[in-house]
């Protein structure tokens, strides 16, 4: 039997095995669905709380169809270098996933010095515990559109980073830390410049998620006013789903690169408000309020991805487009909320 400083054996039928940091998290979710329907073993670090934080995943572990167990977490943190050492050395990975971070962009602004030490510092942690557990895995970071910030749309592999908030500085540094290892240490190391991306599982502080929760509130009666911040920000949103298959897909490719990812679309906070009201027949204009503490110190005013290069590359195109992505998670928190209610009831 193998002692807690050897490497694990590996759970039988599989093949690959891959580590996600980050794994709690709306992508990291999606992600650990696809690489177990691929007959990956996962493993993902969660943070210690005093409250379970799993509910993305748990459903993966309670799955009749699959024959024995294929998922696992591990306590850890990316500020814990010793620990991500010992734990890349038991596991021997065969790709990692760097999806953690401190990932709110309005909050870094109140915490800066944590978001770069989790953001930023902590794929740097990640990158030499790589190094020091000798193992050689397919390495995947988790970069952000908001490291174009102000720069001109559209956005592409060579567009000029100008972050506006620590949460962009933050990820920019990571950027260049993993391209540095990639060239320094020949280490199979990709950014993925994810766009804006969603789905129902995003956080319920994230403005999509915010606007189609209360959506649904409102259309019960449990809430009155909607209030946000600038209606007029332009982003380019996708489905998470979709773009955590391009995570795959870049670390399947024959050689190393980096990509963006996103839809080529662009729309308004604005128009997300009256698409999603829309869905449940409801005027936008009788719910939504501005409150001045929801705007940035630096606003990023437009956002919007050239995906041209991977759709050469890597045949990835996203299959979700934006009044789509609104209306599903509309529908979803219409339906959680159903569901939470009936389950008062019935107590």
């Amino acid at each position: 039997m193998a002692n807690a400083n050897s490497p694990l054996p590996r759970a039988p039928g599989t093949e690959r095995r891959a580590l996600i940091t980050g794994i709690s998290g709306q992508d990291g979710s999606y992600l650990a669905e696809l690489l177990l329907e691929k007959g990956y073993e996962v493993h993902g670090i969660v943070r210690r709380s005093s409250s379970f934080n799993t509910d993305r995943i748990d459903h993966l572990y309670h799955d009749p169809h699959e024959q024995g167990v294929r998922l696992f977490t591990h306590y850890g943190d990316l500020s814990d270098s010793v620990a991500l050492v010992k734990l890349l050395y038991q596991l021997q990975p065969d790709e990692i996933y760097h999806l953690g971070a401190q990932s709110h962009v309005r909050v870094s602004f109140e915490i800066p010095e944590y978001t770069f030490d989790i953001t930023g510092s902590g794929t740097v942690r990640l990158l030499e515990a790589i190094r020091e557990a000798g193992v050689s895995p397919r390495f995947y970071q988790a970069s952000s559109s908001e490291m174009f910030g102000a720069a001109s749309p559209p956005q592409n592999e060579g567009t000029p980073f100008h972050p506006r908030s620590p949460y962009g500085v933050a990820k920019v540094a990571s950027y260049w830390a993993t391209v540095n290892y990639r060239e320094a240490y020949d280490l199979f190391a990709v950014n993925g410049i994810l766009f804006n991306h969603e789905s129902p599982r995003r956080g319920e502080t994230f403005v999509t998620r915010k606007i189609t929760r209360a959506v649904a509130r409102i259309a019960a009666g449990l809430q009155e006013k909607l209030w946000l911040g600038n209606l007029e920000a332009k982003r380019d949103w996708g489905y998470a789903p979709d773009y955590v298959e391009a995570m795959w897909m870049m670390l399947q490719a024959d050689e190393p690169d980096d990509f963006v990812i996103a839809t080529g679309e662009t729309h308004t906070v604005r128009e997300a408000v009256e698409i999603a009201f829309a869905r449940q027949g409801l005027d936008p204009d009788e719910y939504v309020e501005i409150d001045p503490k929801y705007y940035r110190p630096s606003e990023v005013d437009h956002l919007l991805g050239d995906a041209s290069k991977a759709k050469e590359k890597l045949g990835w195109e996203p299959r979700v487009r934006f009044k789509e992505l609104i209306e599903l998670m509309v529908d979803a928190d219409v339906a959680a909320l159903e569901d939470q209610l009936a389950g008062k009831i019935t107590r």
